[in-house]
């Protein structure tokens, strides 16, 4: 059954989705709901727009347009001949399929997804391209069968803005979320002394600035039936920005990592509030202001393997915060307690775990330190 109201999964960072509901209670979008994996909320493609236009913390939009019940593979392919393509797909835009069952008469998701491309080429002549700028997702799930289109197309950390990488780096979306656990909310300074290629500060400094962060990418649902382009520019053009008074302030000891930051910062719009400078974290002193909040994703030691290095790095880290930092909150993500421990820093008790590059972490906070 397709209804002009539908539902809308938002696909979050394992360990956020709480974060993530948050952030789209206060976007004012329709009856947010936590369920595994993310939020659903209610609503319209306008609604779907200003999602992926809109909220931070949110890897893709997936517009759930339909569901029916199914037993069978020669059911599953009258069902999807019969489904309402047209109302959604235009005949001139490729599509990719992509199936998967669970806890279901159909267990083969390769041949259910074939039945499906073959509705589609059916019914609407569509090519079928792994690399089609629409990707359909069916879901069946205890013989339920939900078709979803994802609309954002690309993942949603991947801004348009940050062209240079670290070794490790954080997404965006991640980033933004860390933040909002940690009590951020655009009106105060952030200092991450650790940066790599700039994220939370680029990203802190964006939430201040009042940037959306999806204003300088395209997105999948524009090639969808339902697009409007006149609509879409009045929805891009309502965001504007605004001035922040405080400032952004990133280092590292790396200069390629500098220079990557100041690079992105410039792109995003946001190199007037930012400074990245190159210096090891036994220089590491406050700016001038009200204390804020530091938060650093300092190296866990998996990728390096060896470990004993890095508490000498934590422990340095830490004293240092202790010593100069009086008054600032610290956010700190590592995988691995001993190392946070390491810091000799009073944490508060631990948040659920995020999922973080294949690895499970922990973001670390304090209150303000004495």
């Amino acid at each position: 059954m397709v209804t002009t109201e539908f539902e809308i999964f938002l696909v979050a960072t394992p360990g956020l989705e709480a974060e993530l509901c948050e952030e789209v209670k206060a976007l004012q979008f329709k009856e947010p709901k936590i369920i595994a994996g993310g939020v659903t909320i209610s609503g319209n493609w306008p609604d779907i727009w200003r999602a992926n236009l809109q909220i931070r913390g949110c890897s893709r939009v997936l517009a759930r347009i339909g569901s029916f019940h199914v037993g069978h593979l020669a059911q599953l392919d009258k069902l999807a001949h019969a489904f309402a393509w047209k109302k959604f797909l235009r005949h001139d835009v490729a599509v990719s399929v992509e199936a998967t069952c669970k806890k279901s008469k159909i267990y083969h998701s390769g041949a259910a997804a074939q039945r499906i491309e073959t509705a589609l080429k059916d019914v609407l002549g569509t090519t079928i391209d792994k690399d089609a700028p629409i990707a359909i997702k069916a879901r069946i799930e205890k013989d339920l069968c939900t078709i979803s289109i994802d609309t954002s197309g690309e993942m949603l950390h991947k801004r348009g803005h940050k062209e240079a990488v670290a070794k490790a780096p954080m997404r965006e979306t991640l980033a933004s979320l860390m933040l909002h656990r940690c009590g951020y909310d655009g009106h105060e300074t952030v200092v991450d002394p650790m940066c790599g290629s700039g994220t939370f500060v680029i990203e802190a400094a964006e939430i201040a600035k009042g940037l959306m962060p999806g204003r300088s990418r395209s997105f999948a649902f524009e090639h969808l039936k339902s697009f409007d382009a006149e609509q879409w520019a009045k929805l891009q053009s309502a965001g504007q920005g605004r001035t922040t008074t405080h400032k952004f302030y990133g280092s590292d000891r790396d200069l390629g990592a500098i220079k990557a930051a100041t690079a992105n910062a410039e792109r995003a719009g946001v190199l007037d509030v930012t400074l990245f400078a190159q210096k090891p974290i036994s220089d590491l002193v406050p700016p001038s202001g009200s204390p804020g909040l530091v938060i650093v994703n300092p190296p866990y030691g998996t990728r390096i393997g060896d470990k004993k290095p890095l508490f000498a790095l934590y422990d340095a880290l830490g004293k240092t915060l202790l010593k100069r930092f009086s008054g600032w909150r610290i956010g700190i993500t590592t995988s691995d307690s001993s190392l946070a421990k390491a810091t000799g820093l009073p944490f508060k008790p631990l948040g659920t775990s995020i999922l973080h590059g294949g690895l499970s972490v922990n973001l670390y906070q304090t209150e303000k330190l004495p």
